[in-house]
């Protein structure tokens, strides 16, 4: 627990509650800091797993509080921006569309490591991670905080949208293969009365062939004897 990688990601969650409390100050000195800490809090989601294989120290406790401290800060930090309005009309659409697949996605993850089936991240889940994690960091500072000449909100907001719509293909690509599992599960699970009716008949053929074995060897010794 204590590795630099799980250390890592534990930061990322501590750090939440800290960027949350800055985006509720609208100053252009609080947007800028609370970009920072998003950046870093960004970083830190490649470095901790980049640094667990590369030290040898990948854990079960890194497997687990790893996507969980993902969707805290992804999730916490789209509730702010709607909550302070950065996130308003139209756009609030891919920010529930992102939101939804995530709960989703978390439910399918939980259930298929209870049967221990791994479902690794796609390519285009980690592109999709990516444009949405940029796209967030520019509503975090947003035109309010950011430089004149560049349309902050608009690009933030056009990110969010490409966002969404990777998180819609990514999401049924998850479903799909998530699913094939689920449909397997009822099969395994009818077989399993049959293996158990199957033994009990075997071992009552094997104690009757036992006592009929028995049975004929035994008048056959006063024979050898006489």
């Amino acid at each position: 627990m204590t590795t630099l990688p799980n250390l890592l990601t534990l930061s990322r969650i501590g750090v939440t509650p800290i960027l949350l409390a800055l985006l509720y100050f609208h100053s252009p000195v609080t947007r800028w800091v609370a970009l920072v800490l998003f950046a870093g809090a960004g970083l830190t989601d490649f470095l901790d797993g980049y640094l667990a294989r590369h030290r040898g120290e990948v854990s079960a406790f890194g497997r687990i509080l790893d996507p969980i401290a993902d969707k805290l800060l992804v999730s916490s930090v789209i509730v702010i921006l709607v909550a302070i309005e950065q996130i308003q009309g139209l756009v609030v659409v891919p920010a529930i569309v992102i939101l939804c697949r995530e709960i989703l996605v978390s439910g399918l993850r939980e259930y298929l490591a209870e049967v221990q089936v791994p479902m690794p991240v796609s390519r285009l889940a980690k592109w999709k991670t990516t444009l949405q994690m940029v796209a967030l960091g520019f509503l975090v500072v947003g035109d309010e905080a950011g430089p004149a000449f560049l349309p902050v909100d608009a690009i933030g907001n056009t990110g969010l949208w490409v966002a969404a719509v990777l998180t819609l293909v990514t999401g049924y690509d998850y479903m799909v293969r998530g699913f094939k599992h689920v449909g397997n599960e009822t099969p395994d699970a009818g077989t399993a009365p049959s293996t158990e009716m199957s033994v009990e008949p075997s071992t009552e053929t094997a104690t009757e062939t036992a006592t009929e074995t028995a049975t004929e060897t035994a008048p056959s010794e006063p024979e050898r004897g006489g």
